[in-house]
This record gives C-alpha cells, structure tokens and sequence, in this order.
C-alpha cells in the first residue's frame, strides 16, 4: 500500500472542508468495493453518493508525483470529496482486492505517453540552425517588450511624485471628499502603467485617510504618514533601478526584490536559474494565518517555517484575489516536516518568500525537535540590535519572525513580557490588527509551558510605546516534542 498522510490529503484537496468530507466518507464506511492493481499505481473504489447507483473513483499513480484522481460524481472540485476519502481508505490500510488496469486508463495512459514522446519528438526533430534563430528573435521581442514596459513605468514613476509632492506640500487633510475620487482614479492609473507596488501603497493611503476621515483615530493618520514615506521611498529607488537598466540596456530580471515591487512575477526557473535555491531542504512550519489585505484586494494565506539545515526562518504565500477565489486553491496549516528537493527563494532581506514545486510530508522526529531548540537565540538584545537595523528600512517588512530560547515568560504590571535565558527582556504585545496572540499566552492549559521553552516572536516597532515588541507566534516546549501554536 502507498505511504499515504493525512498531510499529504490536506495538500492535495482544495479546501479542508473538501478533506473533512472525504474523512468523513471514509469513516463512515461509504465504500462498497475497493481494489488495485498488482504493481500498486492504481486504486479505484465504489462509493455511496446521492443517487441510486455508486460514484465510481480512482486514483492513478503511473506518475508518482502527480497523481491522476477521477470521479464519475458532478462535483466540480478536483479532488472531489469521493477522491479524497479513496486516499483516506489507502491511509487506513483497508483490505482492497487486486484487480487488472481498466482498458480506458491503459488508453488514457497510452495517450499522455504519445503526447509527451510527440513534444520531445518535435523538439529532437527540429533543424538546429533554424531553432537557433527562433529561440534568437524570441529573445529580441522580449526583451524589446521590456525595454518600453521600463520607459512606461518612468512615466508612471513621474506621475506617483507629483502626486505625492502635491500631498506632501497640502498636507494629509487635503485628501478628501471629492479629491479622494480623484486620487482612486490616479491609483487605478498606476496599473496601466505596470507600478503594482506604487498602486498598492497608493491604496493603502487612500484607506487609511478614508478611515481616518470616518473615527477620527489618530492610527490611522500614523498609518497614512508612514505609508506617505514608503511610497516616497519606493518612488526614488523604482527611479534609480530603472534608469540604471535602461542605460545599461539590461531589461531582465535580476536579484531585487523591486522586480516585484514593479509588476514582476518570478517563476521558478528564474529564481533557480540565478542561484535562488535551496537543495534537499527539510522545512518545519511554526505558525499559519490569513489576512485581508484590502489595498490589494486579496487574501494573504502565510506560513512561518524554518529550514532545518541552515535555521533560516521563510515566509510561504499564498495570494487569493477577491475576484477569483473559487479558482485559486486555499492553503492550509502544516503538520509535521516536509523534505523539498528543490526550494525558489525569492529576493529579498529578512524572512524571505519561499515556493516549491514537489514535497513529501514526514513525521518529525526526536532530532528535529533538538534541531529546532539550538536553532534559536539566547539573547534578546542582540536580536533587539539586529532588528533595529532592518525596520529603518522603509520598503522592508514591519515584522520580522525570530525564535528566541526564553527562562520563563511573566506578567510585570500590565504588560507580559518575555524573559531569555540571559536574563535580557523583551515585552510582548500584538501586532497591528493580528489576532490577540498574547491573550493566548494566559490561556495555555500547563503553566510550564510559560518556562524553559523556545518562542517563534515576530519582532516590530510599537509606535505607542516607542520600542521594540514582540508578537508571540508558537511555543516549543523543553518538557516535549510538540510545537504549540498561538495562532491556526
């Protein structure tokens, strides 16, 4: 039988209430038959539906890495539920009969097989010369293409200034009643003109005003002053990479993150093909959240990991746009370790975004708990030091995930503050408009959970308390493996 995990299920369903209904299937004992073929890459099973007569599905594994799943019920998911609790069956070593290969997945099989022997055909078949100059002018149009994109966006870049000088000049205030429709309108110009960073701080801006406009919570005018200066930022570096490229006559991507910040979208390839990878990395999730992100009108599905060969701390993103939810499948919260052969990281400084084609889920073991707590410092004020350096930064991120070794965790007055091993404190408070993750902290069953342990802190400048806190993210117990999460 196949080494099937619930988190591998979890991974290939689209949603988890996808996955809950299949478990459910499963458990409920809603298959009649279930069988596979001798050589173990293909599973198929009746199972119990709405109607009179059985949904036939399948599983075919001839590729092992992607998998083929097939349902004869109307479900639009893919995996569908019945899929989805075939896998459960396959998990739970449940008796399945040996059966022969179907005559039509055999010719499904054959197909693809034909298909993809036909590609390398036409490729090996084709006259080097002339695929030469084909993979020759291809290149020319691409890179012509992104010569103008460049200029486009120095016109755009000229525009986002005026603005921004215009505001900076009349003062925050000024940005209201009928300006602000026309400020919404030169936001949606900045598309046109490929500034997908301006444009989203440029919302980010026009919210917060909006906001400030309707409570009067000076918050939100803080809120606004900072982006203000980001996007000021933003604006002079954008200036200066594109004008350094265009005189270079260099318009393909390179190692900064204002690729992205300009309408860039990194593929995998690209990444590798300039060194942005890690081999044989072997990753841990600490914590999993979700946020709205209303300038970019999206949801933001994030997971905190840590690399366990080098102690790196990742960042994993998911973006979901409002207009297309049902088309983008959802992350969810990773149990376990997972071995990637091959991870893009992306440009970039602090927690770094990290994606990966292919993986295999494991159960961590007793070493990589030890791993885990050698992996964190002993000493919040160097941490407190290095962190200071990188929010002075204004396009860096206001948050950075470190994880710091601490003696105990108390409450001095009305603050919960952390304690490190050295004796240096450190207090810990939300951040922004996250979730209340140091109401959790009183609401843990053991008290020893609170002493001698290892704390996942998402470090930021509190603008209130003029300091450095830290937002609480999962703790690792010294007491036992476990890797307790404040947050999903």
């Amino acid at each position: 039988m196949k080494n099937i995990t619930e988190q591998l299920i979890l991974s290939l369903a689209p949603n988890s209430a996808a996955a809950a209904n299949g478990r459910k299937i499963s458990q409920s004992g809603g298959f009649i038959k279930r069988a596979r073929s001798e050589d173990g890459t293909f599973f198929i099973g009746e199972c119990k539906g709405s109607g009179q007569k059985p949904y036939i599905t399948s599983a075919d594994y001839i590729d092992e890495e992607h998998p083929v799943f097939r349902c004869s019920c109307p479900s639009r998911q893919f995996p569908c539920k019945h899929s989805l609790a075939l896998m459960y069956e396959m998990m739970s070593d449940k008796e399945f009969a040996v059966c022969e290969i179907p005559e039509d997945i055999i010719a499904k099989r054959a197909k693809l097989a034909a298909k993809a022997s036909k590609a390398d055909g036409d490729v090996a078949e084709e006259n080097p010369e002339q695929a030469e100059k084909k993979k020759a002018a291809a290149k020319k149009t691409t890179s012509s293409a992104k010569k103008k994109k460049l200029k486009k966006q120095l016109e755009g870049l000229e525009l986002c200034e005026k603005a921004v000088k215009e505001l900076i000049s009349a003062g925050l205030g000024t940005m209201g009643g009928a300006s602000l429709s026309q400020y919404q309108e030169l936001s949606k110009q900045f598309g046109d003109y490929y500034l997908i960073g301006i444009q989203r701080l440029f919302n980010r801006l026009i919210i917060e005003i909006t906001e400030y406009q309707t409570d009067n919570l000076e918050v939100h005018y803080d809120n606004a002053i900072d982006t203000l200066e980001n996007l000021n930022s933003l604006i002079k570096k954008s200036r200066k990479y594109i004008t350094e490229k265009i005189a270079n006559d260099d318009p393909a991507a390179d190692d900064t993150a204002l690729y992205e910040e300009l309408g860039g979208n990194w593929k995998l390839t690209e990444l590798e093909s300039i060194g942005k990878c890690v081999k044989n990395a072997r990753m841990v999730q600490l914590a999993f959240w979700v946020i709205l992100d209303d300038a970019r009108k999206e949801y933001i599905e994030t997971g905190a990991w840590i690399e366990l060969n080098s102690g790196m701390i990742y960042l994993t993103k998911n973006f979901r746009p409002l207009k297309s939810l049902k088309h983008i499948k959802a992350d969810d919260t990773v149990f376990g370790a997972v071995k990637i052969p091959s991870m893009a990281v992306y440009p970039g400084e602090g927690n770094v975004r990290v994606r990966w084609d292919s993986a295999e889920f494991d159960e961590l073991t007793d070493d990589d708990f030890k791993k885990l707590r050698s992996l964190s410092s002993n000493s919040v004020k160097a941490e407190i030091k290095a962190v200071k350096n990188f929010l002075q930064n204004a396009m860096s991120s206001p948050i950075i995930y470190k994880l710091i070794s601490f003696a105990e965790i108390d409450k001095i007055g009305d603050k919960i503050v952390l304690k490190s091993k050295d004796g240096d404190t450190v207090e810990l408070k939300d951040f922004g408009d996250a979730d209340k993750m140091t109401d959790r902290l009183q609401m843990l069953p053991y008290q020893k959970l609170l002493e001698n342990g290892v704390m996942l802190c998402g470090f930021h400048y509190n603008n209130a308390e003029n300091r450095i806190c830290a937002q609480p993210m999962c703790i690792i117990p010294d007491s036992e493996n476990a890797v307790v999460r404040l947050l999903y």
